[in-house]
C-alpha cells in the first residue's frame, strides 16, 4: 500500500471520526456516501442540476458558482432559473422540478412544520448574513422626521427605531385608515424583522390563527402587513398600496434612485449579522444524493469566500454578474449601492456598511442550530406554530432541518483538497450549533438559542410561551 494512499485513508477516518464525534448517528447516512476511491466524497449520483432563485443580490452564491466553474469543479452542471415568487419557488422544490432553491431562512423550518405547504425540507448552507432593509414612501418619512433625532451635520441619527413610526400608525388609527406595510412571505426573514422592529417601537403586527382558518397575520394589528413579490416592492408603494415594506436589495436602494422612498432601517441594525436565506432542498433529495449535496454545498462555500475575499474586493465583479438580465437584471449602480459595503438612505445620505451584505465572513455559510431555533421562536411569538412547545420541540425541530454535519463533510473535503484552510471554518470537533448569548437587537433583549421560552417571556409585544390567540 503506497504512502499516500494510506494517508488518504486516514485522512477519511479521522474525517468519519470528527463528525460523528460532533453529530453522532445523523451524520452515518451521509458519511456512507463516501467512496474509498476519492479523496474524500464520492461521485455525484446526479450531474445534471436546475437550481431555483429569486431576483435578489443575496442570490450571489450560485450565479458565482456557476460562473466562476466552482460547480463544474465538483462534477455539476448546474441550470440558474429564476422564479415567479417564494411560494413557486417553495412547491417546485417539493415536487422535483428544482433540484434545490436559494430559500428564505424560515421557508424549510415552515414547510417541515407544516406551516402551509408540508414537506421535510433540509438545509446544509446558509447563504448569507444581514441585506434586507425596511423602506417607507416620502410622504410617511416627512411624517416621520419631526420625531427623529438629528446629528450636528443635520442626518438623521441611525439606527432609526419604529418609535419614530408610531405617532403616525397612530393618527392612521384615528382617522380610521389601515395603514399597510409589504413583506415578501409569511415565513420570511422580513416578515419576521419588520414585525420585531414595529414591536420593539409599541406598534403591534398582529397575530396569525391558523388553527382557526385565520392566515392573515392581522389580529390585533396596528400595522396591517400583507405580501408582495421583491421585485414589486418599489412600484406597490409608489402606487400608494402600500406605505413601506421590508425587503432585500436591490429593492430598497431602487426606492431610493426612483425618488419615492427612503430605507429608515437596515436588518444589520435590528439585528446584527442575522441569518438571511439558505440554500434548501427536500430531504427525499438529500437522501437520494448525497455526494451530488455535497458537492452542491461545496461549491457554494467556495463562492461565498470569493464574495468575501480581499475585504470585498471582488463585489464589482460581482454587482457586474448579478445585474445580468438573467440573475437580478437592476441596473449596475443600484445594486453596487449596498453590494460593495455602502448603504444609502435618504437621496446623498450614503453611509459606510461594510457588512451589509455579508457571505463568508462570521461563519456566515454554517448553518447554526440557534439561527433555526430564532426563527421557530418568532413563529410561536407571531401565533404561526399555535400550540405552547417546549425547549426540547424547538431543539429537535431545529436539527431535523439545519444540517450542520453535512456542511462538515463539504467543509472537511475542501480543506483536505487544499482549496481552503481550517481556520476559515467553525472547529468541527468541539462546535456546538450554537452561537453565543446575542445581544446586537435594536431593543437590547438577549437572544440565548438554547433558552427559547425564556426568550419568549421577554417581549411586551407577542405570545408568551403558554399563551395561545
Amino acid at each position: 500500500m503506497t504512502h499516500t494512499l494510506l494517508s488518504n485513508m486516514m485522512k477519511r477516518r479521522t474525517l468519519l471520526q470528527n463528525t460523528i464525534k460532533m453529530f453522532g448517528a445523523v451524520a452515518v447516512g451521509s458519511l456512507l456516501a463516501l467512496s474509498s476511491a476519492q479523496a474524500s466524497v464520492g461521485e455525484p449520483e446526479k450531474e445534471d442540476l436546475k437550481f431555483g432563485f429569486i431576483k435578489l443580490t443575496d442570490m450571489a452564491p450560485l450565479a458565482v458558482a456557476y460562473e466562476k466553474g466552482y460547480f463544474e469543479d465538483e462534477g455539476l452542471y448546474v441550470q440558474l432559473e429564476a422564479q415567479a415568487n417564494w411560494k413557486v419557488l417553495l412547491d417546485r422544490v417539493i415536487d422535483g422540478q428544482l433540484d434545490g432553491a436559494h430559500m428564505l431562512a424560515g421557508q424549510p423550518l415552515g414547510a417541515t412544520i407544516g406551516f402551509g405547504t408540508q414537506a421535510h425540507i433540509i438545509t446544509a448552507f446558509s447563504m448569507d448574513l444581514n441585506g434586507n432593509a425596511i423602506t417607507v414612501s416620502n410622504d410617511i418619512w416627512e411624517q416621520m422626521k419631526p420625531h427623529i433625532d438629528k446629528g450636528a451635520d443635520g442626518k438623521p441619527i441611525h439606527p432609526i427605531k419604529a418609535d419614530a413610526l408610531k405617532p403616525v400608525v397612530d393618527a392612521y388609527k384615528e382617522e380610521g385608515k389601515p395603514f399597510n406595510m409589504g413583506m415578501v412571505f409569511p415565513v420570511s426573514t422580513h416578515n419576521y424583522e419588520l414585525r420585531y422592529w414595529l414591536a420593539a417601537g409599541g406598534i403591534h403586527p398582529g397575530y396569525y390563527a391558523p388553527h382557526k382558518g385565520d392566515s392573515s397575520g392581522q389580529i390585533d394589528a396596528d400595522a396591517l402587513l400583507s405580501v408582495t413579490p421583491p421585485p414589486q416592492m418599489p412600484a406597490t408603494m409608489e402606487a400608494g398600496t402600500i406605505y413601506g415594506y421590508c425587503v432585500g436589495e436591490p429593492w430598497n436602494q431602487q426606492a431610493v434612485f426612483k425618488g419615492i422612498g427612503v430605507p429608515v432601517v437596515t436588518d444589520y441594525e435590528i439585528w446584527k449579522d442575522n441569518p438571511e436565506k439558505v440554500f434548501g432542498v427536500s430531504k427525499g433529495w438529500a437522501d437520494k444524493y448525497p455526494n451530488t449535496h455535497i458537492r452542491v454545498v461545496k461549491a457554494m462555500i467556495r463562492a461565498a469566500k470569493w464574495l468575501d475575499d480581499n475585504n470585498n474586493g471582488n463585489r464589482p465583479e460581482a454587482v457586474e454578474i448579478l445585474s445580468r438580465p438573467e440573475y437580478v437584471g437592476a441596473d449596475y449602480e443600484v445594486i453596487a449601492n449596498s453590494m460593495t459595503g455602502t448603504f444609502e438612505y435618504e437621496k446623498g445620505d450614503k453611509r459606510d456598511v461594510p457588512d451589509f451584505n455579508v457571505f463568508f465572513r462570521h461563519n456566515a455559510t454554517y448553518p447554526y442550530y440557534s439561527d433555526a431555533i430564532w426563527y421557530l421562536t418568532q413563529m410561536r411569538r407571531w401565533g404561526q406554530i399555535a400550540e405552547p412547545k417546549s425547549d426540547e420541540w424547538f431543539m429537535e425541530t431545529a436539527k431535523k432541518v439545519y444540517r450542520p454535519d453535512i456542511y462538515a463533510l463539504a467543509a472537511n473535503a475542501l480543506i483536505e483538497e487544499g482549496k481552503m484552510v481550517s481556520h476559515e471554518f467553525p472547529d468541527f470537533t468541539t462546535e456546538s450549533g450554537f452561537k453565543a448569548p446575542q445581544t446586537h437587537f435594536i431593543d437590547n433583549i438577549t437572544y440565548d438559542g438554547t433558552q427559547p421560552n425564556n426568550y419568549l417571556t421577554k417581549f411586551n409585544i407577542g405570545l408568551k410561551p403558554d399563551t395561545e390567540i
